[in-house]
């Protein structure tokens, strides 16, 4: 692997250019990201965008462009809206952006396959100096149902690098490219970069998701070969000559170059998080962690607002403003997405968002000067914007959480949506966003509720309900339409209708509806030439409902149809559900009876798991747990399904059941090792107690080995009494054991560092990768002991190191007992007097944590007692604000800390209940105390 070092950003963008220099291209700048004299784009969303007249032989011969034959260079992009749309996953992850470069070089009827591909495999290997044993080719496998042939010049070209196993054929859904709904189109071919090495692993590429291509087998690179532009119609046309179109991701490529997991671990980023810091006055840097491992979603705020600062900056450069219609609407959903995070989550004063945009100008306007001459401009747009949202912003955010609080069935309302966008500005997927976060639910098939008026009009009208026996198999169901329901109400067909989700009612149906915790399945319903796509489904009254987008032909109620799951994402799912079911059974062996099920999602990815236990899990249980469930793989144990009459069920001993469920009579009763029969034969017995049995619907493996492996991810508190467990199985367990036993291999290498500098700094980066690391939680426990194994034995070894550390250990706890004792004290006297807050000043110097104790320590003698703390350094005072919950609504901590901050020039966030920050005027603390006073006296009165 090259190393790290050698290959910042700039240096990937320049070499990848001059190389295709050197190969006889030219040079052609970026064009803008708002198209010009294109209504088909929102944005340039491709390198090739401003070659398209080229592609369709409508560019004038004797025009600079006309005259192209090869061309090179690296164009701005953004995916905001249209038919390539990554706004709604950026910051949920660590590689979608809705602003990127993308790397390209063009053949225009010039070259074509073998030298794309070849000078591909040069670039790579030769001047970026990958490893060729780590890389993966995939080419366009065909689609007979669309009359396209598999592209096996593209293949066989491949074969003369890599062997057969790693040249890989995929649908179109991967490796046929499509500019837009309409324009150039054809087969094209990837590369993949395995991020870990040492092995074969063709089936994770183009998984996709955390655990598959990105970040572990990563697309570095697209060639596609343009031969047909789509028509209006969908159909395709033959263009005018062939073409090369290349496409390589600066921020991925740079990534891989510099040794990072993700997109945003690159110096790409790094000056923007540096400044986003600074504007919030966050406590913490930017960590790179997702998921269950990202506390608060702090590190998802640092993404989305890195992220859309580059897009709004490239966009109003290049002449586009936020607005109400087409792309200046999808720039102000942009900015208030961006500045609702930093506000809500980073704790960002008003106007923090455009004091960001000299971190990206600085940073990236040598390669694209427009930035630079738009600065003023830049920065007067956006502050303008910020400000016209912050007037209502925290209005708007007080009004979802209430609206939230009144949602019935776990979904907000369509008039409190349409009140948050029209009264608050918030625009509709920015409300569905806050409703996930929540747990509510959300997506664009919320606009057909399937509940008491749609089943009961079925009802009254006669249709048959659903027979959905065959969700437990995995071939297609020839059925027929009984139903189609719309926004509008229930239709005859599908022709006419507005654009938007329609929901199929089926005669019978394979597909699984959500229910149980576990998703619905996805996949296709088709008649003739109708092709309707399902994204999921729902049961209610006897009646699966199947919501999706009809892609083409008509539906109409009576037609003859095929429905056919997704299969692979089926069985995805299934050793997800099984394994929810052995955790289940494995907490109660290991934590006891009181722990019961309180709620459970199953998804392709992962599953997740709730139960009712009186603070975490122990590490050494939570170890004992994952191994007895791992231990099922090993032993292959069968699972048994069947429904039995539910009072003879129930008197199964061992059952697992969810306390007030209503179970249907029969009740499925799915035991895994022991049969259904043996259970009722005599279902008192006490060994019946040592097999997982419980009431589910779901659908499972045949048996347990068929998970593959199971990774205990994360185990945390979401409420009072209440944990919640993160687990994967199969292919994600598999990378989440060899991304540990990789980390694992690193720490052992730190043996033969000399330099304690050396060490720490080594050490420093290992904890944060281990900390951000999607691997068992135990296993991060482990490598986080031999990381501080290694710290003690070789400190031990260069002397005197260790006990410099026990020596800063010793001040730490004498500083917090001795804020302890003070602020406790001072809490008791408030109290004896009846006063309703406290005010008081510790000397701890900036010892954070010594004052988070002194307020824990208060919080647990006198939990109705509102108090702010403050502690000056030499250059800094410490304000820390701590507010008890049932007070925090109308008197919130953060308000109350900004209060002090502001007399002493500081920044701070947090949270309602405690929040806190520094200011550097040191001398007016005293002045920030009295305000802060004044204030809490105007509050509690």
């Amino acid at each position: 692997m090259p190393s790290p070092t050698d290959w910042p950003g700039s240096v990937v963008r320049s070499t990848f250019i001059d190389f295709f220099k050197s190969k006889g291209h030219t040079f052609n700048p970026s064009s803008p990201v708002v198209p010009v004299n294109d209504p088909t784009l929102l944005f340039s969303n491709a390198g090739m965008n401003q070659y398209k007249p080229i592609f369709l032989g409508t560019v004038d011969p004797a025009s600079d462009l006309g005259k192209l034959k090869r061309a090179t260079n690296a164009q701005k992009c953004i995916r905001a809206g249209g038919k390539h749309n990554d706004l709604d996953d950026v910051g949920k992850d660590v590689y979608h952006h809705t602003f990127f470069e993308m790397l390209g070089n063009w053949s225009f009827g010039d070259y074509f396959k073998k030298e794309a591909i070849g000078w591909a495999w040069e670039l790579l290997t030769k001047v970026y100096s990958l490893p060729a044993d780590r890389l993966y080719a995939t080419y366009f496998g065909g689609d007979e149902r669309q009359g396209l042939p598999p592209d096996h010049e593209a293949r066989d070209i491949w074969l003369q690098f890599l062997p057969a196993n790693r040249v890989l054929p995929f649908g179109t859904k991967d490796n046929f490219w499509e500019m837009g709904d309409q324009g150039p189109c054809g087969p094209c071919t990837e590369i993949h970069f395995d991020r870990i090495g040492g092995r074969e692993v063709p089936d994770l590429v183009n998984m996709g998701g955390w655990f598959g291509t990105t970040p572990m087998c990563w697309r570095c690179g697209t060639w596609c070969s343009s031969s047909s532009t789509a028509s209006p119609t969908g159909s395709l046309i033959s263009l005018p000559a062939q073409h090369v179109d290349t496409g390589a991701g600066l921020e991925r490529i740079t990534s891989v170059l510099q040794g990072q997991m993700s997109n945003y671990a690159t110096d790409l980023f790094a000056p923007i998080f540096a400044a986003i810091q600074a504007a919030t006055g966050h406590a913490e840097p930017y960590t790179d962690r997702v998921g269950a491992d990202d506390v608060g979603n702090k590190d998802m705020a640092y993404r989305v607002v890195a992220d859309h600062i580059r897009t709004l900056c490239f966009a109003i450069a290049d002449g586009a403003r936020p607005g109400n219609e087409g792309r200046d609407y999808v720039l102000r959903r942009v900015l208030r997405r961006a500045v609702r995070y930093g506000r809500e989550v980073l704790g960002g004063p008003q106007g923090f968002f455009s004091t960001l945009v000299p971190s990206v100008i600085d940073s990236m306007g040598e390669a694209y000067p427009e930035l630079e001459r738009a600065r003023g401009t830049i920065t007067e747009v956006i502050r303008d914007e910020e400000t016209s949202f912050s007037r209502t912003l925290v209005k708007g955010i007080e009004r979802f959480k209430k609206a939230a609080a009144e949602a019935q069935d776990g979904v907000v309302s369509g008039p409190d949506a349409f009140l948050l966008w029209d009264t608050f500005g918030f625009p509709v997927d920015l409300t569905e966003l806050m409703a996930e976060e929540a747990g509510l639910r959300k997506g664009a098939r919320e606009g057909l509720r399937f509940e008491a008026e749609a089943t009961g009009y079925l009802q009254k009208n006669e249709v048959r309900t659903t027979l959905d026996g065959a969700k437990y198999s995995e071939e297609p169901v020839d059925t027929w339409v009984l139903a189609i329901l719309t926004k509008q109400g229930f239709v005859e067909s599908s022709a006419g209708v507005e654009e938007g989700p329609l929901g199929l009612v089926l005669g019978s149906t394979g597909f699984y509806a959500e229910q149980g915790g576990q998703v619905a399945d996805t996949g296709v319903i088709t008649a003739g030439a109708a092709r309707f796509a399902v994204s999921s489904a729902q049961v209610a009254a006897g009646y699966v409902l199947h919501l999706g987008d009809l892609e083409s032909g008509e539906i109409k109620v009576g037609d003859a149809v095929t429905a056919s799951i997704d299969v692979e994402r089926r069985r995805r799912i299934m050793p997800n559900h099984t394994y929810t079911h052995v955790l289940n059974w494995a907490l109660r062996e290991h934590l006891g009876d009181h722990v019961d099920q309180k709620g459970s999602i199953v998804q392709p990815d992962r599953l997740r798991f709730d139960f009712s236990n009186n603070g975490p899990v122990a590490p050494e249980a939570l170890a004992a747990i994952e191994a007895t469930t791992r231990s099922y793989i090993a032993r292959d144990e069968r699972v048994y399904a069947q429904e039995v009459p539910l009072a003879q069920a129930k008197g199964i001993h061992g059952l697992r059941a969810m306390f007030g469920e209503a179970y249907p009579d029969p009740v499925r009763v799915v035991s895994i090792g022991r049969s259904v029969e043996e259970l009722l034969a005599d279902p008192g017995a006490e060994g019946n107690r040592a097999y997982s049995v419980e009431f589910c619907g779901g659908t499972h493996l045949a048996s347990t080995a068929g998970a593959r492996a199971f990774a205990l991810l994360s185990e945390e508190g979401i409420a009072k009494g209440v944990r919640r467990i993160v687990a994967v199985t199969g292919s994600e367990a598999e990378e989440a054991a060899e991304t540990a036993e990789a980390l694992a291999a690193e720490i052992r290498g730190l043996q033969g560092l000399s330099s304690l500098d050396d060490l720490a700094a080594k050490i420093k980066t290992l904890t944060v990768t281990v900390d951000s690391s999607p691997i068992s939680t135990v296993a991060k426990a482990e490598l986080r002991g031999e990381l501080q194994t290694q710290l003690k034995a070789s400190m031990a070894c260069l002397g005197g190191g260790w006990r410099v550390l026990d020596e800063q250990k010793r001040e730490a706890a004498a500083n917090k007992d001795r804020a302890v004792a003070a602020a406790v004290t001072a809490a008791d006297a408030a109290a004896a007097v009846g006063s309703r807050f406290l005010i008081t000043r510790l000397d701890v110097g900036l010892d954070a944590k010594a004052v988070q104790e002194a307020w824990n320590a208060i919080a647990k003698a006198h939990p109705s007692l509102p108090v702010l703390l403050a502690s000056a350094g030499e250059d800094k005072a410490l304000v820390f604000a701590g507010v008890p919950k049932e007070l925090a609504p109308g008197f919130p901590a953060g308000e109350w800390l900004k209060a002090a901050l502001g007399a002493i020039g500081g920044k701070g966030g947090g949270k309602p209940t405690f929040a806190q920050g520094m200011g550097p005027e040191v001398g007016k603390l005293d002045e920030a105390l009295a305000v802060a006073g004044k204030l809490a006296t105007l509050k509690l009165q």
